[in-house]
């Protein structure tokens, strides 16, 4: 069975990235044999349409699971048309949310968690040091192994085309619609325990490799 997890990093110790349409890279796991292949995520740069793209980009990998921390209503709605499961909320590195799946101790779901164009601009990708061009704001840089604060984007301007794969709906779809104050609070606390936990696994990751 293939399984794609959004990731900051390229490797299955690396943290899970909480955006999905927007993650760094994505990485295509064979739990059979626990063989991986990593994917920078083209559709990081885009103004909108990330989340279709991206679950396209899923689709073609022959994927029958996601595991991401937030996913937004039009990659859901894409992931049920062609019949990809999604579990969200995840944190910790690929290889334990693996693990975790293949013990029974995680439940996809069928509903996002969070509003469309979520992770526009509100948090730059980890690990890369484009910008996110006029919808999403200057890029931050540097990222994991590189330094910080290098960026105010080169910007990668290369897009994932509109590729059609079957059960999957056209990325030219209307504007996000607007959440309920409570509800767009909610989500706003989950995303910065989201980062924070996402902060956690990085520095941790990094005690790890200094020690090696």
């Amino acid at each position: 069975m293939k399984i794609v997890v959004s990731a900051s990093g390229k490797d299955l110790d690396a943290p899970i990235d909480p955006r999905f349409g927007r993650c760094a890279n994505f990485i295509v796991v064979d739990t059979e044999n626990m063989n991986f292949e990593a994917f920078e995520n083209e559709s990081l740069v885009l103004g909108s349409g990330a989340g279709i793209q991206s679950a396209e980009f899923v689709a073609s990998k022959g994927a029958k699971l996601v595991i991401t921390g937030n996913c937004g209503p039009k990659a859901m709605m894409a992931f049920s048309g062609a019949g990809i499961e999604v579990i969200v909320g995840q944190t910790g590195t690929v290889r334990s949310a693996i693990e975790n799946y293949q013990k029974g101790k995680l439940k996809s779901t069928s509903e996002p968690n969070v509003a469309d164009h979520y992770g526009i601009s509100a948090e730059p990708p980890i690990g890369r040091d484009e910008s996110f061009g006029p919808a999403g704001g200057p890029g931050m840089g540097g990222g994991m192994g590189r330094g910080m604060g290098r960026g105010m984007g080169r910007g990668m301007g290369r897009g994932m085309g509109r590729t059609s794969v079957p059960g999957l709906p056209p990325s030219n779809q209307p504007g996000p619609t607007p959440l309920p104050k409570g509800q767009e609070l909610t989500s706003l606390k989950d995303q910065a325990d989201q980062l924070r936990k996402q902060l956690e696994a990085i520095e941790d990751r990094i005690k790890k490799l200094d020690k090696k």
